[in-house]
């Protein structure tokens, strides 16, 4: 397996909330620059034509996420009813919580029980998603996260903007330059970030601690993302006929490849 158990901040409870959800800010800010709301729409479009869903149950959703801005455009798109959106994660903070919940949209919340990505389930009915955190799950946790999709049935798309397709020592070498780019990066992105808290403005100008996280995560999830022999090498040779795995290069509407996504369809119901 190419993948690499690397660590990163995020997954560090004592990380303090202001730092992670800063540097998740800056994460939003990414996806929007790299037009991954595109993708994610057409691709929740194709798996509606296939396996039509009403509700998304985001997995892995820590702060949020890209998800909310997905389902909005999505819904855009759509004229029968509106798909809503729950978002969920293993340890869900009861801030982030209240702060989404407290604003009564109409079809995005946050559910306030853990949810076990591993026990679909035992998850809210709909499609499940994950959006660049199934790298964040170890070898035999992601596999069961597959397995317990195809054994319930149940409908899930995991997409991961970044791909492991750089050899180990390339990285390495590199590893300072990316660093450097990154944290620079972090600092002209955090002027787009709304609302601006004084505590991103903190923790990324007095005390840097918010690019650090975010440019050595970033980093880090390249070795950590799963790569196309290892997802195979996850799902195994023994798969369900009732059930239809699909991995792929991920396009935007021009032909540019954008990450990689895994979708799961149960078939024959």
């Amino acid at each position: 397996m190419k993948r690499i158990e690397l660590f990163e901040f995020e997954d560090f409870s004592w990380l303090p909330s202001a730092v992670r959800s800063g540097a998740t800010n800056l994460i939003i800010i990414f996806h929007k620059i790299m037009g991954t709301t595109e993708v994610l729409v057409q691709l929740l479009l194709s798996i509606k034509e296939k396996h039509n869903f009403n509700q998304i149950v985001d997995m892995g959703s820590g702060s949020g996420g890209p998800m909310p801005a997905v389902v909005t455009e999505l819904n855009k798109t759509i004229s029968e009813e509106p798909v809503s959106l729950i978002l969920s994660d293993l340890h869900p903070n009861p801030q982030i919580v209240a702060a989404i919940n407290n604003k009564n949209l109409d079809t995005i919340s946050y559910h306030k029980e853990s949810v076990n990505a591993a026990e679909i389930a035992n998850a809210p009915e709909g499609l499940k998603t994950m959006i660049a955190s199934f790298h964040h799950m170890n070898p035999s946790i992601a596999k069961k996260i597959l397995q317990s999709a195809e054994e319930n049935k149940e409908p899930i798309l995991i997409y991961e903007l970044a791909k492991n397709n750089i050899p180990l020592l390339i990285w390495c070498l590199l590893l300072p330059i990316s660093l450097t780019i990154l944290i620079i990066m972090s600092l002209v992105m955090t002027l787009f970030v709304r609302p601006l808290s004084l505590s991103q403005i903190v923790f990324t100008y007095l005390i840097p601690l918010i690019p650090i996280v975010y440019a050595w995560d970033g980093q880090a999830s390249l070795m950590r993302t799963y790569t196309f022999k290892d997802i195979q090498q996850l799902l195994g040779e023994n798969k369900n006929p009732n059930y239809k795995w699909t991995i792929a290069e991920a396009t935007k509407a021009n032909g540019k490849k954008l990450g990689y996504y895994i979708s799961g369809i149960p078939i024959g119901d």
